[in-house]
């Protein structure tokens, strides 16, 4: 895949906690939030929600084993899940952990001890910096990317080239959210061409 959107998280099961039995009946809008013109995807009430949370890591996984390179991640040469800080380590770990393969951890400034590597990068709605340990992964280790949401391409690309600093191949990039309006994928694919795009939902 170059550009994958997964089946749009329909859900087998009657929902227990009330709300449309579909993914996206799970995430909550917020105009205006954190800012005037920014609209906050809040994921709460799908982490809230066993059944939700738990299609969104299944959907996450087909994306991911979809690869060519990843379709049995387990026999496959050394492959790790890159998760960005703070809300794409809830839906790294859970992949990791789903997949058996390991987590590097993607951190903001001034979260992490020893030795490091820095990126920065900009926002929806400001500038931030990403950082990540030196050494934690093996040169030519494979890594698949994660994140909730890809808005304007920005934390994904910062976190890509941080990956990439420390010899790592990003063989993919997999996000619960994509916001097509803010043209994050198109980013991606004219500035990190080697990295496959996927996501479950769009808005």
């Amino acid at each position: 895949w170059r550009m994958r959107q997964g089946e749009g998280g329909a859900m087998a099961k009657e929902c227990v906690c009330g709300r449309p039995v579909t993914l996206i009946g799970h995430i909550e809008n917020f105009p205006d939030f954190p800012k005037p013109g920014v609209t906050f995807r809040d994921i709460s009430p799908l982490l809230a929600c066993h059944l939700a949370f738990d299609t969104a890591i299944n959907e996450l996984s087909k994306i991911i084993t979809s690869h060519r390179d990843c379709r049995d991640v387990t026999r496959a040469k050394s492959v790790k899940i890159a998760a960005v800080e703070s809300r794409g380590f809830i839906f790294g770990a859970a992949l990791a952990q789903k997949l058996n393969i390991g987590m590097v951890l993607l951190r903001k400034k001034g979260k992490l001890p020893g030795e490091i590597r820095s990126r920065d990068y900009g926002l929806e709605y400001g500038k931030d910096i990403l950082e990540i340990r030196r050494g934690i992964l093996k040169p030519g280790e494979w890594v698949v990317l994660v994140d909730d949401v890809l808005a304007t391409g920005g934390t994904a690309l910062a976190a890509s080239q941080l990956l990439k600093s420390e010899d790592a191949e990003v063989i993919g990039q997999a996000f619960l959210i994509n916001l097509p309006a803010l043209n994050g994928a198109d980013r991606l694919m004219r500035e990190d061409t080697k990295s496959p795009i996927g996501w479950v939902l769009e808005f």
